[in-house]
């Protein structure tokens, strides 16, 4: 007689947690069970974008100047009502909006969290069916409770972070969710229509295989990355191949399957563009954030990713992140370049 698998779903999992902290208030885990439910309702649009009236650009700009992608819109709108309708989150800041969104009402107002988030992260490669993905973080208010949340509650390093996660749509649609207790992983069952725990306790690997950086402004990076990716290429030629180079142009499915299997992705900044073009708020610091908890490293070239007070929503900044031996190596060629 098969033995029948015991899933354990998100809810599921989030109950067993409280169950640690007796303390616990259950907002933080009522937070995260309504962006999965939002990010469940997104997974369906971008599985059936290909059958609707769903794909490309909505004909206009968000505040990066970027073109503003139909799911885009979707997602940012499926996650902020969401939110919006919960308990547990007293505003949210957006890659898609200008300022910050506060949910000024007496039960969001006395709410302890805030909520960062980059709705659909690689939605440029949505025509051509690549993984994308949400990125989200949640920090703990400065402000007091009892008052809507301020600008002060969001501009806050990445150290600050209470948890952070991200969802990739891809063959599976699947949740990596950190807090200071570690990484889980939860794959999205569509018979079942719920996340369950498929990736327990993920550690990053020390070192990896897979280095992931666009080439093409190779002639725009500073001397300390043109060397390391030098090495880099040069081990690629080694007996046996130990390096490859994988650059898929989804930060978010570059990053997971490099904390999966091992790895390091590099986005620095160019001649044209010193700090890059990736969100410190809504891409950098929760992927740091997930990565450092996973056993991995983050940094912008000089500090840690997480250390870099922000002093705009909507601030860039390079970063490396990735296995722990990938990234010192990289250090020693950031640090010895002339």
């Amino acid at each position: 007689m098969h033995q029948v698998r015991k899933l354990m779903t998100l809810d599921e999992f989030t109950i067993q947690e409280l169950r640690n902290f007796p303390k616990a208030t259950g907002e933080l885990s009522g937070l995260l069970r309504s962006i999965g439910l939002a990010c469940k309702r997104i997974n369906v649009e971008v599985n059936r974008a290909g059958l609707a009236d769903i794909l490309g650009a909505m004909g206009k700009e968000n505040v990066q100047g970027e073109e503003v992608q139909k799911l885009d819109e979707f997602a940012n709108d499926a996650l902020i009502d969401m939110l919006n309708h919960s308990i547990y989150c007293a505003g949210v800041g957006s890659e898609e909006n200008d300022d910050i969104v506060v949910f000024d009402d007496p039960i969001s107002n006395n709410s302890k969290y805030v909520l960062l988030m980059d709705p659909l992260d690689g939605s440029g490669n949505i025509d051509v069916n690549v993984s994308i993905g949400t990125i989200f973080s949640i920090y703990k208010r400065v402000s007091p409770l009892g008052s809507p949340a301020t600008k002060a509650d969001f501009l806050q390093p990445g150290k600050m972070i209470v948890a952070a996660g991200y969802v990739i749509y891809g063959s599976s649609t699947m949740m990596v969710y950190a807090t200071r207790r570690g990484v889980n992983g939860f794959t999205l069952d569509p018979s079942l229509g719920e996340f369950c725990l498929s990736h327990p306790d993920i550690t990053c690997p020390p070192a990896g295989k897979v280095y992931s950086a666009n080439y093409g402004n190779f002639g725009q990076y500073r001397k300390g990355v043109q060397d390391y990716l030098k090495i880099c290429e040069a081990k690629t030629k080694e007996e046996g191949g130990p390096y490859t180079e994988r650059y898929i142009g989804s930060m978010v499915a570059d990053i997971h399957r490099n904390l999966i299997k091992g790895g390091i992705f590099m986005y620095p900044g160019t001649i044209s563009r010193p700090k890059g073009k990736l969100r410190l708020m809504y891409e950098c610091n929760p992927m740091a954030f997930i990565v450092m908890l996973a056993g991995g490293k983050a940094t912008n070239g000089e500090v840690d990713i997480i250390d870099i007070v922000p002093e705009d929503l909507h601030e860039r900044s390079p970063m490396f992140i990735g296995s722990r031996d990938m990234m010192d190596e990289l250090a020693g060629c950031l640090k010895n370049e002339s």
